[in-house]
């Protein structure tokens, strides 16, 4: 656990065991609200993925267990070996714009140790990305109605 600015703690599962019961949830229950209900996308976020061996969850939490941002890394089979993928990239509203996605994707990078990195980034957000070091890996597409571009690091 690391403490960082703005009385925030992250926090790092490498599986979803290790979460308590409760941040899990509130984590279920942001994703939901940004990418279903924000973001209109009627999908299940709870794909199954967040239980696959080698799946991390990388986390922001306040003082009073609000779960500020969230990310998810899981393993990617076939392809390059050792290819992880970073997704589910999530702030809270009342935590946007203070740079703490910023420095959950750093968390979540080093987190992979070197391994390359696979993202479907939100197209608008690729230049984001790219500061980075994700470079574009292939055509736009849609994703639930929303533009995406696939971007690599590694």
């Amino acid at each position: 656990m690391d403490t960082t600015g703005d009385d925030l703690q992250l926090r790092i599962a490498r599986s979803l065991d290790e979460i308590p019961v409760r941040t899990l949830y509130r984590i279920g229950r942001l994703r939901q609200e940004v990418f279903v209900v924000e973001q209109e996308c009627v999908y299940l976020d709870l794909d199954g993925r967040d239980l696959e061996p080698g799946a991390v969850q990388l986390w922001f939490e306040a003082p009073d267990g609000t779960v500020a941002a969230s990310v998810r890394i899981l393993r990617e089979h076939g392809g390059r070996p050792g290819l992880r993928s970073i997704g589910r990239v999530v702030t809270h509203p009342d935590f946007r714009g203070r740079g703490i996605a910023a420095r959950l994707v750093e968390a979540a990078i080093a987190e992979c140790s070197g391994d390359p990195i696979l993202i479907h980034a939100q197209s608008y957000l690729t230049e984001w990305y790219a500061r980075f070091g994700f470079a574009q890996d292939g055509e736009e597409f849609l994703e639930d109605g929303i533009p995406h571009t696939p971007m690599s690091l590694g």
